[in-house]
């Protein structure tokens, strides 16, 4: 009797840890691969997953410099993300300095830039590689890019994510966060 008590205890042992790793396997899944980096938001210590943060919404993912020709495009992204974050919409910025080194080096600087220039509410994350040189495998910019098709080729790209963590599409430099075609992208997500 008792080694059949032990045969169903081990039994049991290995249904319940194959169990809780098909349920981490399921939990992993429910994370869109879009999201499922790491990053410390602009000047804090500890890293959060993106997931975590922005699952479920429809995200224009942005690689920001803070001494660019473009970067009054803060003011629009801001006005954008303001006007639209009660339906489920965010921008994300990134700083990078890979383009001329057009980003303080210090996220300090860079956040109070931000804030005291533009009045920054939308979430900011890290300093990152953004190009196509400097985005390795792994990385979220790395991730973006081959998925769409296109890295940034300056400050100010955009990808636009819909809620499912699909990249939907890629807006260059140019591309302000005015632009009808963007507005249009961005209204079909929601």
């Amino acid at each position: 009797m008792r080694s059949g008590s032990r045969l169903l205890g081990v039994v049991l042992l290995v249904w319940a840890g194959v169990w809780s790793h098909v349920a981490a396997g399921e939990a992993g899944a429910s994370c869109p691969a879009s999201l499922d980096f790491e990053l410390r938001p602009l000047a804090a210590s500890e890293p959060v997953r993106l997931c975590d943060r922005h699952a479920g919404q429809v995200l224009l993912v942005v690689n920001t410099a803070s001494q660019c020709g473009f970067t009054p495009q803060y003011e629009g992204l801001e006005a954008l993300d303001a006007e639209l974050r009660d339906r489920g919409f965010h921008v994300v910025g990134f700083p990078s300095g890979d383009f001329a080194g057009q980003e303080y080096e210090d996220e300090a600087d860079i956040a109070e830039f931000c804030r005291s220039n533009y009045g920054i509410q939308f979430p900011m994350y890290e300093k990152v590689h953004a190009s196509r040189r400097h985005a390795v495998p792994g990385t979220l910019y790395h991730y973006l890019g081959t998925a769409a098709g296109e890295f940034p080729s300056w400050n100010f790209h955009k990808y636009l994510i819909g809620r499912d963590g699909e990249v939907l599409a890629s807006f260059g430099t140019r591309v302000t966060p005015e632009d009808r075609r963007l507005r249009a992208a961005i209204e079909a997500a929601l």
